[in-house]
């Protein structure tokens, strides 16, 4: 059993230090991670200048890249076989609703999926990081249930895990994306050599966030699991779409 882990807060962080913990001895770990926090990046990847890998004290790769860019490696250039299982991850903070398009945590782990790879991706939903051991332990048991049991095909799921104690969760729960509303306007400052700035402002609050979604889930103190896919076809508008194209 080979694991493939990636993240994209830096090959330094400790949620993935402690998802690497929490997966030992399961089988064979090799990590590849951004070379810093690439946070954001989505399925981003660098094509305007060359990738280096470099290995750390740790024994973890990391790369001068994108989390896209650390599996897409990874898969095609730095392992000798495909991986049996990609794990991204351990994230700080939720990547739920409309989070999950921008997320390089999710971006690695999708790209493992377009492999063909099952791939999951973990978030624990808080930045206060006081229980990346629940999220390690939550991550330990779906690698063991695909060990024993594989999904049938590729598989892509994005797991949010509540910050708090194992013990104090309710449960997993299947779950569908919900929704957020519109983002916090951009942030105007002016920097030290009076120029104007803009940081983006915060994410917007759960709009869709009844029984079923992640965010109602994760309310409830269960873990989130949700299953995603890549196509972004709307097949509901493709009559509508090719009436108005006649």
């Amino acid at each position: 059993m080979r694991i493939l882990l990636s993240n994209d807060d830096g090959y330094f962080a400790p949620g993935l230090a402690a998802l690497h913990e929490a997966l030992s001895g399961l089988g064979e770990i090799v990590v590849v991670a951004p070379e810093q926090n690439r946070s954001g990046a989505s399925n981003s990847l660098t094509l305007d200048r060359p990738l280096m890998l470099k290995q750390a004290a740790s024994g973890f790769y990391f790369v001068n890249g994108t989390p896209t860019d650390c599996v897409h490696l990874a898969v095609t250039g730095m392992l000798d076989s495909l991986p049996d299982i990609i794990v991204s991850g351990i994230n700080s903070g939720a990547n739920m609703g409309d989070d999950t398009i921008y997320s390089g945590t999710v971006a690695a782990a999708t790209e493992g999926y377009l492999f063909g790879i099952p791939s999951i991706a973990v978030s624990m939903t808080s930045f206060d990081g006081l229980n990346f051991a629940t999220a390690g332990r939550v991550a330990r048991e779906l690698v063991e249930r695909q060990i024993r049991n594989p999904v049938s095909g590729p598989v892509l799921l994005n797991v949010n895990v509540p910050d708090i104690p194992y013990e104090a969760l309710t449960g997993m729960e299947v779950t569908r994306l919900g929704r957020r509303h519109k983002a916090e306007p951009v942030v105007r400052m002016t920097s030290p050599r009076k120029e104007t700035v803009y940081w983006i402002g915060a994410a917007g609050t759960a709009a869709d966030a009844g029984p079923g979604t992640d965010f109602h889930a994760i309310e409830q103190n269960r873990v989130s699991i949700t299953p995603l896919q890549i196509d972004l076809t709307h097949t509901g508008q493709l009559p509508a779409i090719r009436q108005w194209m006649a």
